[in-house]
């Protein structure tokens, strides 16, 4: 169960114990998506972000986001960062350091514009990374890297075999492949998720949660449902189609709590 890989901070704790992530996103034009990463990214409860993002964005993201660090090219020790997140609203310029990062050891997180430079070099480097496509995504993937099975489920469990990867097919409900083999479901999430930002924001948790220590099965367990269980808090509050991607960023404090409190039951 997600609810029993949940770490809460110690008592003691200070921003250096609780991870540096980078999150590497947003063209022109789309300071929104490096946003809405960012922010989720924080508030996972990683001790930094910094943001590698163009630079038409930095006022927009200094001003929504003055919590995060903002980078506007590489940064020079890409070590000091626990976790990576590469691919919401991904400028090309940013490729090449895609590219050469997945080559390294480190947790990373790849989603939609990642994804799609995947799919078009068909090839997909290293191993033990966080994919999250949706089924447009998903079905570029497979054409790209020529994938087997007649199903988004087949193709996506041979990507995660494959490949020893997670991979989460977004949906509802959304499909998690593991590298071992079995698909796990999250019955959690609703209609008004499917809303323009909503995947940024789960790009941003796992991200946030892998700077965390947690490793990739139990971050990304957790980030999907606690994604899901933030929209479902929003939903309740909100008119489904009403709701923005920041609605789930509002909501996570009550996803946190409530996998807390049943994790504490749990234990009891």
């Amino acid at each position: 169960m997600a609810a029993m890989a949940y770490r809460r901070p110690p008592a003691d704790a200070h921003k250096g114990m609780m991870g540096h992530a980078l999150l590497i996103a947003g063209r022109y034009g789309m300071a929104g998506c490096a946003l809405l990463a960012a922010e989720s990214c924080l508030r996972s409860g990683a001790g930094k972000v910094t943001v590698c993002s163009h630079p038409s964005n930095r006022i927009i993201l200094q001003t929504g986001l003055p919590e995060a660090i903002l980078a506007m090219e590489k940064p020079a020790d890409t070590w000091q960062f626990q976790s990576i997140g590469i691919g919401p609203g991904l400028s090309q310029a940013f490729e090449q350091l895609m590219w050469e990062l997945m080559d390294q050891d480190r947790p990373m997180v790849l989603d939609a514009d990642a994804l799609n430079a995947i799919a078009r070099k068909g090839r997909l480097c290293g191993n033990g990374h966080i994919l999250t496509p949706h089924l447009g995504e998903l079905a570029r993937l497979a054409k790209g890297l020529r994938l087997p099975g007649h199903t988004p489920c087949e193709q996506a469990c041979f990507l995660a075999t494959r490949w020893d990867c997670h991979v989460v097919v977004k949906g509802h409900p959304s499909l998690i492949c593991t590298p071992q083999g079995p698909v796990l479901s999250c019955p959690r999430g609703n209609a008004g998720m499917a809303t323009a930002g909503s995947g940024d924001v789960l790009t941003g948790l796992i991200t946030g949660l892998l700077a965390q220590g947690h490793p990739a099965h139990e971050a990304t367990l957790l980030g999907v449902w606690i994604h899901a269980t933030a929209g479902d808090a929003a939903a309740r509050d909100l008119e489904q189609a009403c709701m923005l991607a920041r609605d789930i960023i509002t909501h996570l404090p009550e996803a946190f709590k409530e996998i807390r409190n049943i994790k504490k039951g749990l234990t009891i």
